[in-house]
This record gives structure tokens, sequence and C-alpha cells, in this order.
């Protein structure tokens, strides 16, 4: 479980196909505190370690499956692209965020980027079947980054990234056309399933 607070900023080192997509990442953790088999959410997907280095930086490998590569939009990782790190939670960890499982619902398009004095405002497009899930001033999970929704209009949303999100967390770079991991929140994704059943 994660809680959506980004903690890191990682780097691709290194993709390459052996199976699955396996990923080289460069981090400012500590890899002496991460063990093999450690659950890192990279941008929003939940990836096990299964190597770990220090030289000539700090960096760990993740395996990434078909079926995940074919949900997110890892299958897009290249060298020297920037992503979103949060090591998994631990008992007794501030939840700053809202609950995060890191498994991706879908993909969600950036259709709108407008700044408003020092935050920029976003315009996401849902996929049809997620877009239920969004409510205003409910919590999403976006490239694995807790956001507050503020408007929604049909499967369109909006958020609103203050300057310290877009400082510490890649959505310095957002753009239009940009596709980008969605995980609903969970309560709503129970909350729906349970009125089926009344």
């Amino acid at each position: 479980m994660f809680t959506g607070i980004v903690t890191d900023v990682g780097r691709i080192i290194d993709t390459r196909v052996t199976g699955d997509l396996r990923a080289r990442i460069a981090t400012r953790y500590d890899v002496g505190g991460i063990d093999i088999g450690a659950s890192i959410a990279c941008d929003g997907v939940c990836l096990t370690v299964v190597a770990l280095g220090d030289r000539p930086e700090n960096w760990f490998d993740v395996e990434i499956s078909a079926e995940t590569v074919s949900k997110t939009n890892l299958g897009g990782w290249a060298p020297g692209k920037r992503v979103n790190l949060e090591r998994a939670l631990k008992v007794g960890d501030e939840l700053g965020g809202h609950i995060v499982s890191g498994h991706v619902d879908g993909l969600a398009e950036v259709v709108g980027v407008r700044h408003e004095g020092g935050s920029v405002r976003v315009t996401f497009r849902a996929p049809e079947a997620l877009a239920k899930f969004i409510a205003p001033k409910g919590s999403v999970a976006l490239n694995g980054t807790s956001l507050t929704v503020n408007e929604v209009n049909g499967a369109e949303f909006g958020v609103n990234l203050i300057p310290h999100t877009q400082e510490v967390t890649t959505w310095g770079e957002v753009a239009v056309g940009d596709r980008v991991n969605l995980e609903v929140d969970t309560m709503a994704r129970y909350v729906a399933r349970l009125r089926e059943y009344d």
C-alpha cells in the first residue's frame, strides 16, 4: 500500500526486454535500506525490486509484465525519463495523501493545461468505464501522485497542481496529450460495487 505522496523522482537508466520488460531506475533512496522483493510505486505502478546497486549511482531494477505494460504508460519508458517514486507504506507512517494500492485502473489523457498564478490547472479525460468513480473533491492517484479532483464534467475532470507539487514530482513537465496512470479511489470503487446489489 502507498499514500500517493511522492518521495523521490527517479530516472530511467535502461530498459530491456527479457521475456518481460526490465527497467533500471536511478534513485536518491539509500539502496542499502531496500530489500530484494520490496515494493516501490513507479509512476503509480506497484513494482517489485529484483536487483540493486550503487555504482555509479544508486539504482534498482524492476520487472514489468506484459499485462502491466498493456494497462499503463510504462511501455513508453526510455533512458532519461523521470518517474515519480514512493516506497511502500509502513505501519506508523504518516498517511498524508490517501490509500493507494499501486494497481492502475487505466490511462487518462491530459486534454488541457492552464496556468493560474503559480499553480497549474490540468484537465484529464478518463476512460468512460472509470469516469463514474471520479467525484468532485474526491481523490485520484495520477502517475502515483495523490491529487484532489476540483471538478468533473462527464469523463473529464480537473486537478490543481500547486508549485510544490510541480517541483517535487514530474508534474512540472505536464503537457497536453500525455497519457497518465490513473488509479481511482478505493472507497469509490467499493461503494459503486455495493450499490450494484441494492
